[in-house]
């Protein structure tokens, strides 16, 4: 079934890589105009080469005035897809003021104002659906050096059940996407970055009973649908694509 999202506008943060690069590409391709955020300006221009229906928006999502100027230039948001994310690697007790705050600036603060701009648009026009791209390191599961990142996580998914509940008279949904551990630009560089990048693989594809880490084209599949009209009765959920890491 192709043209899921045909006619519709698209809102994706953290486009320029990973995960969110590929819901931008998945979008765009199932027929939506996508506004792609990332603060890297070379990496959004190679993804509007990659599909015209890509229109590129350069900003820090910490940038909160920023971020909401560009949501009111963007016009009708029918989606929003909050995947801006930084991960904080390290025990709680090397976590300095400084990193636990950012995390939060990153993973909820900016979600929490991109939600509120685009709300009363959605409300006014009865048609929304909002993805928060969280994680298995969360409410759902504790993972060791993640527990900044977490806590972060979990904040989202409070986030969510309450926009859920909030918007549901006003026909938005809201829905969280939980990845296990995805292969992905962010995480290789994780790996490079360790005393022993082989282990450090070794361990990362282990957390999964499948054997194998996730794709950024699986994650960006279940965002689809959380985001279509497949998913119309679904709201407040977690959408949990992690290789059986949290069985």
């Amino acid at each position: 079934m192709a043209g899921r999202l045909a006619g519709r506008t698209a809102f994706v943060t953290g486009a320029g890589q990973g995960i969110g690069r590929e819901i931008a590409l998945t979008f765009a391709t199932e027929g939506a105009r996508v506004m792609a955020v990332s603060r890297t300006a070379s990496k959004l221009a190679t993804l509007a080469a990659a599909n015209a229906a890509i229109v590129p928006v350069e900003l820090d999502v910490t940038d909160g005035p920023a971020l909401e100027s560009a949501i009111a230039s963007a016009g009708a948001i029918d989606i929003l897809v909050n995947c801006a994310g930084w991960v904080f690697d390290g025990r709680i007790t090397e976590c300095s003021d400084e990193d636990w705050e950012y995390g939060l600036a990153v993973n909820v603060t900016a979600a929490f104002r991109a939600i509120r701009a685009v709300l009363p648009g959605m409300a006014a026009r009865r048609r929304g659906a909002i993805v928060n791209v969280a994680s298995v390191a969360s409410s759902v599961a504790g993972v060791d050096r993640r527990a900044a990142y977490g806590a972060s996580k979990a904040a989202l998914i409070g986030l969510t059940k309450g926009v859920a509940r909030e918007a549901i008279g006003d026909g938005v949904r809201c829905n969280a996407l939980c990845p296990g551990t995805t292969d992905t630009p962010s995480l290789e560089e994780r790996i490079r970055s360790s005393a022993d990048p082989e282990a450090a693989r070794r361990a990362f594809v282990a957390r999964q009973p499948m054997g194998r880490l996730g794709t950024a084209a699986e994650m960006a599949a279940a965002a689809l649908f959380l985001a279509s009209d497949e998913a119309a009765f679904m709201t407040g959920q977690l959408l949990i694509i992690d290789g059986g890491q949290t069985l």
